[in-house]
């Protein structure tokens, strides 16, 4: 391994997955400067991966699905590294008949110790480590400090290259009021607060203090009609009429997002933005495991024992037991804090 190394880091699930695998990106840079980072990803995860000036170059893993030779595929980046940060079996195969040198994956997937030369003991189920923790600790073995704080992960997004966004889009900002995006679903891959909670949320922030977006995709925007459709007109129904890039340019125009655990979460905590995630407390979806890591990232979870809703985490009785009132509480302070950073800004004449 040296400074013009050229590393494959593979991440091929979620955007909020894709995002905490960021900061492994940094620190490669930083440790190797020199280096070439493709990150092999799923194509819908392609704007997160393009906004983040660590990742040199995006790889297709739907367009390796379909190629004749995933062999021949990843052997023409002539790859010296692979870190296979999410595990696939097919990845590691093609990795290793690719004779891509210094191959590394948990010792906790059987195959790697087939395909892999590389082997950290890294099981994630039961860590105590957070996701991004996890995520850099594979690379070890290329010098890479495992033992980097919560608190310096976020300066290692490199999540600065934000498409400007669209004048439609920027008409919707309103500067004289907290602009507040909720994001409700989640695809089912978070356990969810619910349409109920987050009406009352609404009902308890002053119209003339927040303006509010529900943001989904628009499978999700058709799912949670019913409930906009009643919303109160300075509610702002953006679900599915923006693409991820769009999206992501929108978030970073906003002061705030609450959601629960999904890739917006992540997003808007990289951007910098105020961040509230909504969590159960349940192993492996607990907050030590997937909370927002950012500058103005906070979370909220109750002191329970979730195991009673862990057969059912459409329904999960605790993440949907916090209480309104509380979050309405804490934005509002946002809202304070942004009121007098407004106030304390010079005026022209």
């Amino acid at each position: 391994m040296n400074d013009t190394s050229r590393i494959i880091v593979s991440r091929t699930d979620g955007i909020g997955d894709v995002m905490l695998t960021l900061p492994l990106c940094g620190l490669l840079k930083e440790k190797y400067p020199a280096s070439k980072i493709y990150f092999l990803a799923r194509n819908y995860t392609q704007p997160v991966v393009e906004c983040c000036i660590h990742a040199d170059m995006f790889l297709s893993y739907d367009e390796f699905e379909k190629s004749n030779s995933q062999e021949q595929f990843l052997k023409q980046i002539n790859a010296d590294v692979i870190i296979h940060v999410f595990p696939r079996k097919n990845i590691a195969y093609s990795a290793k008949d690719a004779d891509i040198p210094l191959r590394i994956g948990t010792s906790h997937r059987a195959y790697h110790w087939i395909t892999c030369n590389e082997r950290p003991n890294l099981g994630r189920k039961n860590s105590k480590l957070h996701e991004a923790q996890l995520n850099i600790s594979l690379a070890e073995s290329l010098g890479i400090n495992k033992e980097i704080s919560l608190e310096a992960v976020p300066s290692y997004y490199g999540f600065n290259k934000i498409k400007p966004l669209s004048q439609k889009h920027a008409e919707l900002i309103e500067s004289d009021k907290l602009n507040l995006i909720l994001h409700p679903k989640s695809h089912g891959s978070a356990r969810e607060w619910g349409v109920f909670n987050f009406g009352k949320l609404i009902e308890l922030l002053p119209e003339d203090k927040f303006r509010i977006f529900i943001s989904g995709s628009a499978d999700e925007g058709v799912a949670l009609k019913e409930w906009t459709d009643k919303l109160p007109a300075h509610v702002i129904d953006i679900t599915g009429s923006m693409a991820l890039d769009e999206f992501i340019s929108f978030i970073n125009a906003c002061d705030g997002l609450v959601a629960a655990s999904t890739g917006p979460l992540h997003i808007a905590a990289a951007l910098g933005k105020h961040t509230y995630g909504l969590f159960a407390p349940i192993r492996p979806v607990h907050p030590g495991r997937w909370a927002p890591l950012g500058k103005k990232a906070e979370f909220i979870t109750i002191k329970k024992n979730c195991d009673d809703c862990e057969n059912m985490p459409q329904a999960c009785k605790c993440i949907r037991s916090i209480n309104p009132a509380a979050i309405s509480s804490r934005l509002q302070q946002w809202n304070k804090s942004k009121m007098q950073l407004n106030e304390s800004q010079p005026v022209s004449f």
